[in-house]
């Protein structure tokens, strides 16, 4: 008998910020819209909803990430990566 487990894991196709929206949609086999309007209601009535994202952003790890990669440390540079872009992109609207 092969039963296979499946695992809660952030999406890489159709990713708006992190992809954990489309991970806990992909999980649970429902549209990824109704996630992400969950963490929007969430996050305007008491703001835990941002609070969830950001925490599961990084306990989550990467559809294709290895076994052996620190979920952590990559969670962490992808959002340096993604501050350093908005901050570059808010520098460059001022600068017009």
């Amino acid at each position: 008998m092969n039963t296979q487990t499946q695992r809660l894991l952030r999406a890489r196709a159709g990713r708006m910020v992190a992809g954990v929206a489309g991970g806990l949609a992909n999980y649970f086999g429902i549209d990824p819209i109704f996630v992400r309007l969950g963490f929007a209601v969430l996050g305007f009535v008491n703001g835990i909803g941002v609070v969830l994202y950001l925490v599961l952003w990084l306990l989550m790890p990467n559809e294709d990430a290895a076994p052996t990669d620190n979920n952590l440390d990559v969670a962490i540079g992808e959002m340096r990566a993604i501050v350093e872009r908005l901050i570059s992109e808010i520098r460059d609207m001022f600068r017009r």
